[in-house]
C-alpha cells in the first residue's frame, strides 16, 4: 500500500559526523529514517541517492552498519538514507508475520526444511508494504535541493530490491545482499530486472540457502551482473567485498 497522499517528510535532529557526514534523521507520516548527506552536497551540486536498505533488525540495533555504509558512501560523494522496516524497530508487529517467524524458526530449530509456505508467509507481505514506503520515501528525498539522481539501492531483504529494482525507474544500479530466504514468485520478478547488479554472497551463511541464492543470480535479467561471493558466515562478509561494491556505485551513479 502507497503512502497516503500528502504524507509529510519532518526533520527531527541533525548532528555531524567526523568527514563532514551530515546525519539527519527524520520521520515520513509514522515511518522513522536517517538521512546522510556528504559536505559536497548542495542545490548547485546534488548529489547522487543511494537507499540503503536496512536488515530485519530495528534501526538502533542495525545503526552501526549503516553509519559505517553511510560514511564510506559519503566519502564517495554519495547521499545515502535509510527507512525502518514495516514490522521493525517501534513499528507495529503483524500478527501473521510473527506466526510466520516462529515456524521459520521452529523449521531450522528442528532441522527441518523450509518450506515454501512459510518462506511466502514471512516474505511477500514485507515486501508488499516495504516497497510502497521505500517509493515514497524516494519522492521526499529527491524533493530536497541538495539531492539528485541517479539513485542506488544498497543491501537489505534481498526481495524487497528485486522488486524495486522491477518497478522503481528511478534506480539505477543495486547491489543486493544474498543472505534471507526468497520467494519463488520473487525469483520469476528476477527475470524482469535490468539494471546493473553487484550481489554479495557469503557461501558459509548458516542461515541461508546457498543454492536459492545462486538461482536467483541466475534469473536476473540484467545484462550486467556480477556475484561477488566469499568464504565464511552471515557476518564474515570481507571489508574488499563493500570496496568492490562502492567501486561498482561510482561506475554507475557518477
Amino acid at each position: 500500500m502507497a503512502l497516503p497522499k500528502g504524507t509529510i517528510m519532518q526533520f527531527t535532529s541533525e548532528q555531524h559526523l567526523e568527514g563532514a557526514v551530515l546525519e539527519r534523521e527524520f520521520t515520513l507520516g509514522e515511518i522513522p529514517g536517517i538521512l546522510w548527506t556528504p559536505a559536497s552536497a548542495s542545490p548547485s551540486a546534488p548529489a547522487p541517492l543511494i537507499l540503503l536498505g536496512p536488515p530485519p533488525l530495528g534501526l538502533r540495533k542495525a545503526y552501526p552498519r549503516l553509519v559505517a555504509r553511510a560514511r564510506h558512501a559519503a566519502a564517495d560523494g554519495f547521499a545515502s538514507a535509510t527507512i525502518e522496516l514495516p514490522g521493525s524497530g517501534d513499528r507495529p508487529r503483524s500478527p501473521a508475520a510473527e506466526q510466520a517467524l516462529a515456524d521459520l524458526r521452529r523449521a531450522m530449530q528442528a532441522g527441518e526444511p523450509v518450506t515454501d509456505e512459510i518462506i511466502d508467509a514471512l516474505v511477500l507481505p514485507l515486501v508488499d508494504k516495504a516497497v510502497p514506503e521505500w517509493q515514497g520515501a524516494l519522492d521526499a528525498l529527491l524533493s530536497l535541493p541538495e539531492l539528485g539522481g541517479p539513485v542506488g539501492y544498497s543491501g537489505g531483504v534481498i526481495s524487497i530490491g528485486t522488486r524495486l529494482a522491477v518497478v522503481e525507474p528511478r534506480i539505477s544500479a543495486a547491489v543486493l545482499f544474498a543472505g534471507s530466504f526468497v520467494p519463488r514468485a520473487i525469483v520469476e520478478e528476477a527475470r524482469r530486472v535490468t539494471i546493473p547488479l553487484h550481489v554479495l554472497l557469503q557461501w558459509d551463511d548458516e542461515g541461508n540457502d546457498r543454492q536459492a541464492a545462486l538461482d536467483l543470480f541466475d534469473a536476473f535479467g540484467s545484462k550486467e551482473k556480477t556475484l561477488n561471493a566469499n568464504m565464511g558466515g552471515h557476518a564474515g562478509v570481507p571489508q574488499f567485498a563493500g570496496e568492490a561494491a562502492a567501486q561498482f556505485f561510482t561506475r554507475h551513479l557518477k
